[in-house]
């Protein structure tokens, strides 16, 4: 049977400001190890949010959630700054890659804020995968000498540098052109299917969506549907 590497419980969020207003009902399902899962739904579903909770940046929720089979519940906020740097890799809409540092050093930070490698071994596994991702000769470059597409392949570098559990993506195409966003996406296919790194990406795009392995389609704070878009 395929490690389940995430699991959410019967998660529900209310937001109290100043009226209560339910924004996630009863959430539950789960990512096995190398499943490439894909979020949609209109804005304003809960995608974000519940993108929030899944990545341990919000506690406050009913229901339980569950990393690598360990339950997040009553974690101190140290031990959850360790869990998302050791176990989830980040990508956004926007690079958030560091100008002052070159691209290499930019892939390498995560794996220097973990020090559980010498820097000389994240310098040599941040090339790997930039390496992986066909842009190794950008290295030594710096992120404002690079188009779109290629910073953003950098971020999923660096996304990778501590072997996460999952990789979660917010709109993580939402700013490239169709060219740069099917190269991105056929890295995340790729990332799944070869190295079986488990995914799961929030997207407004739905032909990106059709071609993940499974679609979770959310309305108003709830899943409406996850069923299979690709056998």
């Amino acid at each position: 049977m395929e490690k389940k590497v995430i699991e959410a419980i019967g998660i529900s969020k209310s937001f109290h400001d100043p009226i209560t207003v339910k924004v996630l009902t009863d959430i539950s399902f789960s990512i096995n190890a190398g499943e490439f899962v894909s979020v949609v739904g209109k804005s304003g579903c809960g995608k974000s949010t519940l993108l929030y909770i899944l990545s341990t940046m919000d506690t406050n929720h009913e229901g339980e959630l569950l990393l690598d089979g360990i339950s997040m519940k009553n974690k101190k906020d140290k031990e959850l700054a360790q869990v998302r740097n050791e176990k989830i890799g980040f990508v956004f809409q926007f690079h958030y890659l560091l100008n002052e540092f070159n691209n290499l050093q930019n892939v390498m930070l995560p794996g220097l804020k973990l020090s559980k490698l010498s820097p000389k071994e994240v310098e040599h596994y941040a090339y790997e995968k930039l390496k992986i991702l066909g842009i190794q000769k950008e290295a030594l470059k710096y992120p404002n000498q690079l188009s779109g597409g290629q910073k953003q392949r950098v971020a999923i570098a660096r996304a990778l540098i501590n072997e996460p559990l999952i990789i979660m993506g917010d709109e993580p195409t939402g700013n490239l052109d169709k060219k740069n966003s099917d190269i991105v996406f056929n890295i995340f296919k790729e990332l799944a299917e070869e190295y079986h790194q488990s995914l799961l990406i929030v997207t407004h795009d739905l032909d990106f969506a059709a071609k993940t392995h499974r679609t979770i389609t959310m309305e108003d704070g709830k899943i409406f549907s996850h069923g299979l878009l690709q056998s």
